[in-house]
């Protein structure tokens, strides 16, 4: 087994599922198209991560791609550029609820399978103070939205609606269903 991602997350939560897999970066333009949905975008990503290291596979080898991003009323919000970036999208997400896409795809020699997964997380209403401790950790740096549900955001987080591992960014049910149709 392959995991198509450098996320040191994804490789955490891979391991609660599975022991015996390798990590194979993928280098793929994640640039958004025009029209394109959040979900469109994830399910996207994760297929061509997952193609672009097929062909470093063994035979019958199984290829895992997964990619995730955060929505707010649509817009995609990725990882901040720099801290005005981060600061518009706490102000997005403070005091209000948002959806956390992440698509994973399992690909076996010629079978593709592709699942997008949302979770609703709602934000407490966040001080400047609090947005700006918060960037000054640079936890937020590698994260989509900004944010890492799983290290010091957790305390801004109200409430979460569906998959916990899809918000930290590998839908562990969904990825086990999809690997068990897999084999």
């Amino acid at each position: 087994m392959i995991l198509a991602s450098q996320s040191p997350r994804r490789r955490d939560l891979l391991k609660l599922i599975a022991t015996d897999f390798r990590v194979i970066p993928s280098d793929v333009d994640e640039s958004y198209r025009d029209h394109e949905s959040p979900a469109e975008y994830v399910a996207r990503l994760a297929e061509s991560k997952a193609r672009a290291v097929a062909a470093k596979a063994f035979p019958d080898e199984v290829i895992i791609g997964s990619d995730t991003t955060v929505a707010s009323a649509g817009v995609i919000l990725n990882k901040p550029v720099d801290e005005s970036d981060f600061l518009a999208m706490m102000e997005r997400l403070s005091g209000s609820t948002h959806q956390v896409y992440s698509g994973v795809c399992v690909l076996r020699e010629t079978r593709c399978a592709v699942k997008v997964v949302t979770t609703d997380v709602t934000f407490r209403q966040l001080s400047m103070s609090e947005r700006l401790h918060y960037w000054q950790t640079g936890e937020p740096l590698d994260k989509a939205g900004g944010y890492g549900i799983q290290g010091l955001a957790a305390r801004f987080i109200e409430s979460i609606h569906g998959s916990y591992t899809n918000v930290v960014g590998l839908p562990l049910v969904e990825l086990e269903a999809l690997l068990n149709d897999a084999s």
